[in-house]
């Protein structure tokens, strides 16, 4: 009461102490506006007093693309992501995410592929047309998006998914780090990151890294409540299996992208969202990342006992 009194008395109290000053008031009155002066002055933030940090809203909507692209078609394949965000935008999405080398189709799994062949299709990161647009449409639509392609860095190549902020920001790239068969025409990625945004840490593993339990709970142990996955390999029964378990033992969400099938799995083991086929489209899914909690799994860990799992010899 006495800090509105004194925002409201401001100029009062400079005259009145004024008058006081010169000696023309009582002492009472002298009481009266020492104390309103010194609730004026605890209203009054510091200057260099902080906002306090907002939480990281944790309500958010996904859009998973589905649909078969088209072997080395780099401009089709582009041509039906544009219109799969366009539907994402009606939709208000706010995360899109892309299956496994959409803009080239996987064009890897072909038999005609070589390591040469896949440079012409990949994509420098700092003069690629289509890198600079993914980053364009994230900025216009105020919307995130995890794109995934063939990027061409430092002479190498890489399987790759990059993941851009609703400012057009680009948060980072991952590259596939599990490679076998046909993969092995990529050089190997050597990181698994999380990277900030609005929402939090969030991570990315592409595909087959999946079958590997390290993967995710890398990713969540670095604070990863939602994990990205885009993908291209198999799919059905023993995949959703494998999803649920992964969402499980790591308490967080995965969004499973295939272009036959897109699958959101939650903290608890659930089927979020699932869908099948081969049409192009988006499937949405809303989700809040308050419910991927750090206890049980995570805090109950006897990670003192599991040094053999990081033994081996490193991959060239």
């Amino acid at each position: 009461m006495l800090s509105i009194i004194a925002l409201h008395n401001s100029n009062a109290l400079v005259q009145g102490l004024s008058v006081i000053i010169q000696g023309k008031q009582h002492r009472r009155d002298y009481v009266v506006f020492t104390v309103m002066l010194i609730a004026l002055l605890a209203a009054r933030p510091a200057s260099n007093e902080k906002a306090p940090a907002q939480p990281a809203p944790t309500a958010l909507r996904l859009a998973l693309l589905h649909g078969i692209p088209e072997k080395w078609n780099v401009e089709k394949n582009f041509a039906t992501f544009l219109t799969a965000l366009e539907q994402a935008s009606t939709e208000k999405a706010d995360i899109f995410i892309t299956p496994e080398c959409w803009l080239d189709g996987y064009a890897a799994p072909d038999k005609e592929s070589t390591p040469e062949r896949l440079r012409t299709v990949a994509q420098d990161i700092n003069s690629s047309t289509y890198v600079q647009r993914v980053a364009k449409e994230a900025r216009e639509r105020s919307m995130m998006i995890c794109f995934g392609f063939t990027s061409l860095e430092e002479g190498k190549i890489f399987n790759t998914a990059g993941l851009w902020d609703k400012e057009g920001k680009l948060l980072g790239l991952y590259h596939k780090t599990h490679l076998q068969t046909h993969d092995l025409q990529y050089s190997y990625g050597e990181g698994i990151p999380v990277w900030p945004s609005q929402y939090g840490p969030l991570g990315m593993m592409i595909c087959a890294d999946r079958r590997w339990p390290e993967t995710a709970r890398t990713l969540r142990l670095e604070g990863a409540k939602l994990i990205l996955n885009p993908t291209y390999g198999f799919h059905g029964d023993m995949n959703t299996a494998i999803m649920r378990t992964r969402a499980y033992e790591n308490q967080c969400f995965i969004a499973f992208t295939h272009p036959e099938e897109s699958l959101v799995t939650g903290p608890k083991g659930q089927i979020l969202a699932q869908w099948t086929g081969d049409t192009p489209g988006i499937q949405t899914c809303d989700i809040d990342l308050s419910e991927a909690k750090d206890n049980n799994h995570l805090s109950d860990r006897r990670p003192e006992l599991y040094g053999v799992i990081t033994q081996g010899e490193e991959k060239k």
